[in-house]
């Protein structure tokens, strides 16, 4: 077999083939996110068929949407990868390229959803699962696209190559059965793992990782439900097909128009707040749901959540990034998407279990807004705690030494002034030994 060439850059191209891999995730995010959203047009049809109540019919959604977002299973061996690679080729335009790479979502929604539709009325849900699937396998094309790129963070030194090429050579020698080989791979294999992911005891990825879970339990079940309860209130099938549409089309301005104003040079620093803004924004608009009972109140909530829907799933790689670095990106995603999996596969069934119990959408919908309003407010708590923090270390630090000043980089600070009165002072005594008479 022809060995894969690796594009060599020193730093992310921001160009070039990272437009191809840009394609390819736009391609990969239609095939999968946007496929697994299409399921809730099946939802009435599910529901039919099988005779089930909501919370019995919700299953099927949650178990395609959880097996969707678990690293390694269903379309996450596509999905994910696709979404670090983009994080690989890309540093200065990173938000719009994840967002024209995520807006497949909404893209793939708008022209799906009435097509689904239309493909029920032809084939049964039976024969339109099946032309989905037939459509999903032009992954493979997409996975061809996905070219691997080394960067200068991921390059080895000639010390660590010898000492890896020193190492192996030991374990080739040792015997298969020796207490002393089990020892170094245990060994090997622990520091490995300890070093790609030292990310999970950084708290700043520990409060995202909470948050995300309460975000992916309200974003869930509207994908779910918005279809039957737009029927429940008297809107027709094709109607509720065109809600969708508008849903999926504004999802696609949300993507890239915010990626690329997140890009702009006065929002560039606050990427972080645009993206707890956009999900208290969606928290909101659920809590206006149940208010909202006939199509011309429920075209404006489509365009809303639409649009704050796809802006902050296109910061989530961009605020990860931030958190973590480019280095332990993919690995960091992986965890964050394997969050969303538990929330997705539970909430659902509890939204569905709320309308069986109360007889209305409005206990399910309030549930999720306020789930989400929730994840916005713990991550705006968490940044103002770790400024006040800075702000009294820098204060402190001012206080000991009036020649002190501190430069923060993470968690590493520097004396600089220190430091260049130690060196002036090597220098004048370095100056005075020179003069000295011998």
């Amino acid at each position: 077999m022809a060995k894969v060439k690796r594009a060599r850059s020193t730093s992310p191209p921001d160009g070039g083939w990272g437009w191809m891999i840009v394609a390819g995730c736009f391609l990969v995010t239609i095939c999968t996110r946007a496929v697994t959203r299409c399921i809730s047009i099946f939802f009435v049809e599910f529901q039919t068929y099988f005779s089930q109540d909501y919370a019995q019919t919700a299953w099927i959604h949650s178990i395609v949407d959880c097996v969707t977002m678990l690293c390694g299973l269903g379309f996450a061996l596509c999905y994910s990868p696709a979404i670090a690679m983009v994080g690989k080729y890309f540093s200065r335009r990173k938000a719009l390229a994840y967002g024209i790479s995520l807006s497949g979502s909404g893209i793939g929604i708008f022209i799906l959803a009435p097509v689904v539709q239309l493909l029920i009325e032809q084939f049964s849900w039976r024969g339109a699962l099946l032309i989905l699937g037939g459509f999903v396998l032009n992954l493979c094309v997409c996975g061809a696209l996905m070219r691997p790129i080394t960067l200068k963070e991921d390059q080895t030194t000639p010390e660590q190559n010898h000492v890896c090429r020193t190492q192996t050579q030991d374990f080739k020698q040792a015997s298969p059965c020796s207490t002393w080989t089990k020892e170094w791979v245990q060994t090997c294999l622990c520091g490995s793992l300890q070093q790609e992911y030292s990310f999970l005891l950084m708290s700043d990825f520990v409060v995202l990782a909470v948050s995300v879970l309460f975000m992916a339990y309200g974003c869930s079940p509207l994908f779910v439900y918005f279809v039957p309860y737009a029927l429940s209130v008297g809107v027709t099938h094709q109607q509720a097909a065109f809600l969708m549409s508008i849903l999926g089309v504004i999802d696609i301005i949300g993507n890239i128009t915010f990626g690329w104003l997140t890009d702009r040079r006065c929002l560039k620093n606050y990427q972080y707040v645009c993206y707890l803004f956009a999900i208290g924004l969606d928290g909101l608009c659920y809590l206006c749901l149940p208010m909202l009972q006939s199509l011309p109140l429920l075209v404006p909530f489509a365009c809303t959540f639409g649009y704050f829907d796809g802006a902050y799933v296109t910061l989530i790689p961009v605020v990860t990034a931030e958190i973590v670095g480019t280095t332990s990106l993919s690995s960091a995603l992986g965890v964050v998407y394997f969050l969303h999996a538990v929330p997705y596969l539970v909430s659902p069934p509890i939204a569905g279990w709320l309308v069986d119990t109360t007889g209305s959408y409005t206990a399910a919908f309030l549930l999720c807004g306020f789930s989400m309003i929730f994840s916005s407010l713990l991550l705006g708590f968490a940044r103002v705690v770790k400024k006040m923090k800075r702000t009294q270390l820098r204060f402190l630090a001012k206080e000991s030494d009036p020649k002190l000043q501190l430069w923060t980089n993470g968690s590493v600070a520097y004396s600089v002034a220190r430091e260049l009165d130690q060196r002036d002072g090597e220098s004048v005594a370095l100056a005075m030994l020179g003069s000295s008479p011998t």
